[in-house]
């Protein structure tokens, strides 16, 4: 194979995924691609912090999406932008699939197989990924700590009185 031919098909191999990339997020709903990821990520992240009991359990997993939500609105435009691409990314099937190797979708997907994603990211090799899982972590376990209410289950009784 001669330079020039392999320089083409390197170029158009590479329009090809960005095209593909394009395609895959363009017309996205990145709210419900969010709501999606943390509604799997949160009960990962807090498995054996969260109640047993169904309801409370629900309860404590739409709150601490919440909070990750009002963090992420706190945050400089540019990083709330890189969480949306993340967030839209891993919501589509693909992304999904492909980069966190989960077959079920979201709402479906089990804890174990879920914890299994984000261990292959804590532990890539690559820097990017390994910052994804730092900004999903980062982000659910310190919504979840800030909140008194999860503060006796680690026996923290809360900044001292001055």
């Amino acid at each position: 194979m001669r330079r020039r031919t392999l320089l083409k098909a390197g170029l158009a191999g590479g329009a090809l995924l960005a095209a593909g990339g394009v395609a895959i997020v363009a017309g996205r709903d990145a709210v419900r691609d969010r709501d999606a990821v943390l509604g799997a990520v949160v009960p990962a992240l807090l498995d054996g912090a969260l109640p047993a009991e169904p309801a409370a359990r629900a309860a404590a997993v739409r709150g601490c999406t919440e909070g990750v939500v009002a963090a992420i609105a706190g945050l400089a435009p540019a990083s709330q932008a890189e969480l949306a691409q993340l967030f839209t990314l891993l919501g589509s099937a693909p992304g999904r699939r492909l980069l966190a190797g989960v077959r079920a979708d979201w709402a479906e997907a089990g804890v174990d197989e879920v914890g299994a994603f984000l261990q292959s990211w804590r532990l890539h090799r690559f820097a990017l990924f390994r910052g994804g899982y730092a900004a999903l972590h980062d982000l659910v376990i310190g919504t979840w700590y800030a909140d008194a209410s999860a503060w006796p289950a680690i026996g923290y009784a809360g900044p001292l009185s001055l």
